[in-house]
């Protein structure tokens, strides 16, 4: 129960958002000011009040933060067990699981990921005859995606496009796209919320119901939210209104995947009479961290105005090192970690972000050299290994056998003699005729040239019935048991005798372990159903152990919600961190975006960071020569601490500022390296342009002029565009200037 004394460990702002109960309340949480610890306290302070526990409803983002959020609650107050905590999409799964057969579908419906999704739209290709070279796989269901987040129908999505021939196809394939998943009985990761708002939206008992049952509702990570997702929040809250929205647009990242930071920027306009509280006072970080990052994020146009501070102490400036290459960087961070080390810090105590996965590569052979154990976050995910989604696509079938997809993965794995063309004839009798697969599958002889398979077919009719009854009566741990000999699947694996044969085994032991773990510790559904919802549901970040005595490698966007003791934020450079795209957007909002990024990743770091950037970097399989990331312009020059002389030396302002000699930011598809400034063209050349300007060319577009050389009788111009560098005759390439 929450006491007088519980409210007193609250700094001042923290105490007032936890006594604003009522009403629309946003809460501009800065990085590392204890907003976890807010909600939780909030959430004890409501039952305290009288509010019955499951009148609360809290969102988070990911189920590391559920967890860790409920865990929590319940150690503030004995009810806390019984409050909604989760994510927006487990949120959506448990609603959808109770009202989803007023479309038709099943309890037992299955969550398709993005493979499941792949191989389900390639067979509409080949059923269809859809050439994919010219409607790609992965662009379609990108733009399904798109259109399911904008809460876009099908035939919404027909009607908007009906002039552009191309979008109509990918109209077409939304519609039959959505037809068939609801035959195998299943629904995408972008359905769950889009059916959530369309189940509220067709059918307003149901509605009401879960807004009398939700009188309370927080959303963390409100930055983050599409307008799918605030449309579910709207809808929701619209009832009672008590909304408590917590986030920072100043973390707001995921633009690229649909999040909307006007969602945050516009609350007040959204939800009238909105009570705005800032929290301000951070935590985790030094002054001389947050004075860096205050300085970079004000140079943002869209953002609520804030400044984070600490009553902790200065601490150490911010080192800013370039190497002469990509090698000299990560040995330096390599130097400087093994040296932590010996000194009694865990390796735990490291990480390096870097803006895109490929950084990571020369970081993980230096950390093998230099006998460093690293976690690299962002590879392969443990479910999406092979033999992982193979036994999972065993237990799918078992739940769901209206899912064909995960039928035609599994019917012949281990190899059983059922061949691609028998399942093609199954699967095409079962779709003509309206029969279950499971049906057809008890009596195989019924398909007309299928007889030499028919036994086959009918042994593994009779196992995936054995399992079935198996599901009802046994724990998962001891199904997946089953499954995994039963099927033949360990004798097969045993039989090849590799060492990547026993590590797959190994992997799948890790996911019996997943499953008894499971088995003890789930709240909500359980059973198979519920274990598939669970892993269907996992995020990347969410396998992130505490306390691991290895450096995490991983990039920007994953280390949102993280914190390290030092922090090595990697490859500084334009044309990297901040991206090419960004570079030559002219829309101002993916610039900011990308500086959210830096703020982001400057505020994991708690005592110390690095910025390393090199002179060199091999990428594309070719040098690269990149300049400085502007963003080392944009910090406090007080507060740097520069390990090597180069371009980052003096800031902007302590230049001398030539006219022309603006800074031009060098990117990722540079071969060679040229002058930092604009230099004027040579004498006598015969254009008007000068390198740095930007030009355009007929046939290759937009691009930025790096160089102009004389060339006998004309010059050489090189200039950068979107497909590459080209080195262009002056008088036939007929560059105009923009």
């Amino acid at each position: 129960m929450m006491t007088q004394e519980m409210l007193n460990t609250l700094n001042p702002m923290q105490k007032q958002a936890v006594l604003t109960t009522d009403g629309p309340l946003l809460l501009l949480a800065g990085a590392g000011s204890g907003k976890t610890r807010v909600l939780t306290h909030r959430i004890a302070y409501l039952i305290s009040q009288g509010v019955r526990p499951w009148n609360i409803l809290a969102i988070t983002f990911t189920n590391k933060a559920a967890k860790e959020m409920k865990e929590r609650v319940c150690a503030l107050c004995e009810e806390g067990d019984d409050v909604w905590v989760s994510t927006f999409h487990s949120t959506c799964v448990r609603i959808l699981r109770r009202d989803i057969e007023k479309f038709g579908y099943t309890k037992s419906f299955t969550i398709f990921d993005t493979s499941d999704s792949e191989r389900l739209m390639k067979n509409i290709y080949k059923a269809y005859d859809i050439n994919e070279k010219i409607y790609p796989v992965k662009g379609v269901l990108g733009e399904i995606g798109r259109q399911k987040d904008r809460l876009v129908t099908p035939k919404e999505y027909m009607i908007s496009v009906e002039k552009d021939f191309r979008l109509k196809k990918v109209a077409e394939l939304y519609q039959i796209y959505q037809d068939r998943l609801k035959e195998n009985n299943a629904l995408d990761f972008d359905d769950l919320i889009f059916k959530t708002v369309m189940l509220f939206r067709g059918f307003p008992d149901v509605l009401e119901k879960y807004r009398d049952r939700f009188q309370y509702i927080m959303v963390d990570e409100y930055q983050d939210t599409n307008a799918s997702q605030y449309q579910l929040v709207k809808l929701l809250a619209g009832k009672y209104g008590n909304l408590c929205a917590v986030g920072d647009d100043d973390q707001s990242i995921y633009g690229w995947r649909g999040a909307d930071i006007r969602n945050i920027l516009d609350f007040e306009k959204d939800f009238k009479n909105t009570k705005v509280i800032k929290l301000e006072q951070n935590y985790r970080s030094t002054q001389n961290i947050l004075d860096s990052a205050n300085t970079v994020i004000r140079n943002n146009n869209a953002r609520k105005a804030k400044s984070l501070w600490t009553q902790q102490e200065s601490g150490e400036k911010i080192t800013v090192f370039r190497a002469d290459n990509d090698r000299a960087e990560a040995a330096f961070a390599a130097k400087i970690i093994k040296e932590g080390h010996a000194g009694g810090k865990s390796y735990g105590d490291y990480a390096v972000l870097y803006r895109n996965n490929a950084i990571s590569r020369v970081f993980e052979e230096t950390f093998v050299s230099a006998g460093i154990p690293y976690r690299l976050l962002g590879g392969t995910r443990f479910y999406d290994r092979m033999e992982i989604k193979d036994i999972l696509a065993y237990l799918r079938f078992i739940a769901n056998p209206s899912d064909t997809v995960s039928f035609s993965r599994i019917v012949n794995v281990p190899k059983r003699g059922i061949g691609d063309a028998t399942v093609e004839k199954l699967l095409k009798y079962c779709m003509e005729t309206g029969t279950p697969v499971m049906t057809v599958l008890s009596m195989p002889e019924m398909i007309p040239d299928i007889k030499t398979k028919a036994k086959a077919l009918h042994d593994f009719y009779l196992m995936i019935n054995e399992f079935s009854g198996e599901a009802d009566n046994e724990d998962v741990a001891a199904l997946v048991k089953n499954v995994l000999y039963k099927t033949g699947y360990h004798a097969a694996l045993t039989a090849e005798n590799t060492e990547e044969s026993l590590g797959r085994l190994d992997n799948i032991e890790e996911l019996v372990s997943k499953a008894a773990e499971f088995e003890q510790s789930a709240s909500g559904q359980t059973g198979l159903a519920g274990f598939l919802e669970d892993v269907a549901l996992v995020a990347d970040v969410d396998g992130m152990q505490d306390g691991e005595n290895a450096v995490v490698l991983m990039t920007l966007h994953s280390s949102k919600g993280l914190e390290f003791d030092t922090v090595f934020l990697a490859a500084c450079e334009d044309g990297i961190f901040p991206g090419y795209r960004a570079m030559q957007s002219a829309v101002l909002t993916e610039m900011e975006e990308e500086r959210r990024l830096c703020y982001v990743g400057i505020t994991r770091a708690k005592r110390k960071l690095y910025m390393t950037l090199a002179k060199s970097r091999m990428q594309f399989g070719n040098m690269q020569y990149n300049a400085p990331s502007r963003f080392l312009k944009e910090l406090p020059k007080e507060l740097l601490d520069i390990k090597q002389e180069g371009a980052v030396k003096k800031s902007a302002a302590e230049r001398p500022q030539p006219a022309k000699q603006a800074y031009v930011p060098q990117t990722r598809y540079n071969t060679r390296p040229v002058n930092s400034y604009n230099m004027p063209a040579p004498k006598d050349s015969p254009v008007d342009y000068e390198v740095g300007d930007r030009v355009k060319h007929l046939k290759f577009g937009i691009g930025k002029v790096l160089d102009i050389a004389p060339a006998g009788a004309d010059f050489e111009v090189t200039v950068e565009f979107m497909s590459g560098t080209k080195k262009l005759p002056a008088k036939l390439a007929r560059l105009k200037k923009l």
